[in-house]
C-alpha cells in the first residue's frame, strides 16, 4: 500500500503530474525529464508538507487556540516544539475521486465537525494540465448551520536544476513582508526593502534564509500574482493575497535544494489575528485558483 493512497496520473503533452488520495496532494509534476516540483516517491510518507493542501487554515495558529462566534476552541498541537497547530486538518485525510480524465482530476472530502473545529465543510479540489501548465482550483462550502472560520493554502516546492537555490533568480512581486518570532508567528510587518527581502526585481536568492510571508502583492493585468524562480512561474489569483516563501534551511530533506512557494488566503495565525480570515456563512462557498507554468 502506498502511504499517500491512490495515485492519479495526469498527462498533457510532455507534462506529467501525480495527485494522491491522501490529502489530495500533488506528489510530482514534471515536463519531459525535468522535475518542476520537488516531490516525493510513491512508497514514501509525504514529508516537509510537500505538495499538500492546507485547509481550513494554512501555516500556524498560536497555542492551537482561537475565539470565534463567542466561543474558545482548542486544536491539537501538531507542531509541538513551537506549541502551534499547523497546516489545517485534511493533509492526512482520505479524499474521494469525484471526476477524472487524462489531464484532470477532481477530489472531494467532507470535513466533519470535531473538537477544536466544530464546523462542517464540503471540500473540492481540481488539478488540471493544459498548454498553460498546471492549474489547481480549491472550493470550500460551509454545509453547517453556523458561520465557520476558513483559510486555505498549498505547499509546493519548486525544483531547480542546481544543487541549491542560491544562484537561481527569484522574483516575488510583494512590497511588504511579515516579521515572525521564533515560533513562526507574525509580530509586525515591514517594507521588503527595509528587511533586505526586496525581490520585486528578479535577483539571485543568494545566502538569504527565507521563511517569510510576503503581502501587498503586485498583480498582472489578469489579476494574477506571479512568483518566478528560474524559468518556472507560480501564479495565484486574487483570492490569495499572501505568499509564503521558504528555503527549507532547518529541514535536512530540503536544505535549500528547492523553494517552497505557498499561496495562502490568509496570514499565518489568522484564526487569532483575523488578518485575511474568511468567515464562511452557512451555504456560502469560497474558491481560489493557483498554478504553475513550467
Amino acid at each position: 500500500m502506498n502511504p499517500s493512497g491512490e495515485q492519479v496520473e495526469l498527462a498533457f503533452g510532455e507534462q506529467r503530474a501525480v495527485v494522491v488520495g491522501v490529502g489530495a496532494g500533488l506528489r510530482t509534476y514534471s515536463v519531459g525529464a525535468r522535475a518542476v516540483i520537488d516531490g516525493y516517491d510513491a512508497d514514501e510518507l509525504c514529508h516537509a508538507g510537500r505538495g499538500q493542501l492546507l485547509v481550513p487554515w494554512p501555516n500556524r495558529i498560536e497555542d492551537g487556540s482561537y475565539e470565534f462566534g463567542g466561543r474558545t476552541h482548542q486544536l491539537p498541537l501538531n507542531e509541538p516544539a513551537r506549541q502551534n497547530a499547523i497546516h489545517g486538518l485534511v493533509r492526512w485525510a482520505h479524499w474521494s475521486i469525484a471526476d477524472r480524465a487524462a489531464d484532470r482530476v477532481v477530489l472531494e472530502h467532507v470535513l466533519y465537525p470535531q473538537p477544536g473545529y466544530p464546523f462542517a465543510l464540503e471540500l473540492r479540489v481540481e488539478y488540471s494540465l493544459s498548454e498553460d501548465g498546471l492549474t489547481v482550483r480549491t472550493e470550500a462550502t460551509n454545509i453547517g448551520s453556523e458561520a465557520a472560520p476558513y483559510g486555505a493554502g498549498s505547499h509546493p516546492y519548486l525544483a531547480v536544476e542546481q544543487e541549491v537555490v542560491d544562484g537561481v533568480e527569484l522574483r516575488v512581486p510583494a512590497a511588504s513582508v511579515l516579521i515572525a518570532d521564533e515560533r513562526g508567528l507574525p509580530v509586525s510587518s515591514a517594507a521588503v526593502a527595509d528587511e533586505g527581502l526586496d525581490f520585486r526585481e528578479s535577483r539571485p536568492v543568494g545566502p538569504v534564509r527565507l521563511d517569510h510571508c510576503f503581502t501587498d502583492v503586485e498583480r498582472e493585468g489578469d489579476g494574477r500574482a506571479e512568483v518566478r524562480l528560474g524559468t518556472t512561474t507560480l501564479w495565484a489569483d486574487e483570492s490569495y493575497p499572501y505568499l509564503m516563501v521558504f528555503t527549507g534551511d532547518p529541514l535536512p530533506d530540503v536544505a535549500r535544494r528547492s523553494l517552497a512557494v505557498e499561496p495562502m488566503t490568509c496570514a499565518p495565525n489568522a484564526f487569532r489575528s483575523g488578518e485575511g480570515l474568511i468567515r464562511l456563512e452557512p451555504g456560502q462557498a469560497h474558491t481560489g485558483s493557483w498554478g504553475i507554468r513550467p
